[in-house]
């Protein structure tokens, strides 16, 4: 196990991206219990734990909470994307975004993706930082950690984990997220940038 292989990010950035009735999402979710076994965690037996309950979640009844928490079906109480947290007035595509996405194309990163979504969603982030690992890039990837996921990533994961449908499919995986974003941001010794936060 090492701290930077790139499949917890991408199956966490996956089902924080994908709908649970994709066949991408469908795919990863037998990954899901294996997660206590793929990264060096300082607290596996919780991940164990946190991974089992998962697996007990009836998927098929995950379509609302995605429709609440991804895609805005009455008031979202997590939106997914950076910018609303980064700027004043919690608009999407906002400069952070505009900035991020120059980092991005900068490190030869395009996110195509089926859906119009904005750069800056926290699945599609995770999964960019898989990529520039997987594309040897490590300093970019890094970076990406460090200026754009930590900033704002743990109070977005906050409310998620705080989210109750009586599913605890997505605020499980939301508290998996945050332990392996603290993890990473220890064992790397990272600074986190100091950032005012509007949400």
């Amino acid at each position: 196990m090492t701290l930077l292989n790139t499949t917890i990010p991408r199956i966490i950035g996956a089902c924080f991206y994908y709908p649970p009735y994709s066949n991408s999402f469908s795919q990863l979710t037998g990954a899901l219990s294996e997660l206590a076994d793929l990264f060096p965690w300082p607290q596996p037996a919780l991940i164990r734990q946190h991974a089992e309950q998962i697996s007990q979640v009836d998927l098929a009844l995950l379509d609302y909470d995605y429709s609440v928490l991804f895609e805005g079906q009455g008031e979202m109480p997590a939106p997914p994307w950076s910018s609303v947290y980064l700027e004043q007035d919690n608009l999407l595509m906002g400069e952070s975004t505009q900035r991020y996405r120059e980092f991005l194309l900068s490190n030869g990163v395009v996110t195509d993706t089926e859906n119009p979504e904005p750069d800056d969603q926290f699945g599609l982030m995770l999964m960019a930082f898989a990529y520039l690992l997987e594309s040897d890039k490590s300093q970019a990837a890094i970076e990406l950690l460090s200026q754009y996921i930590l900033p704002w990533a743990g109070r977005y994961l906050q409310l998620v984990s705080q989210y109750d449908s009586g599913q605890r499919f997505y605020p499980l995986l939301a508290q998996i997220a945050d332990i392996y974003l603290q993890t990473l941001q220890q064992q790397l010794d990272l600074n986190e940038k100091p950032t005012d936060l509007y949400l």
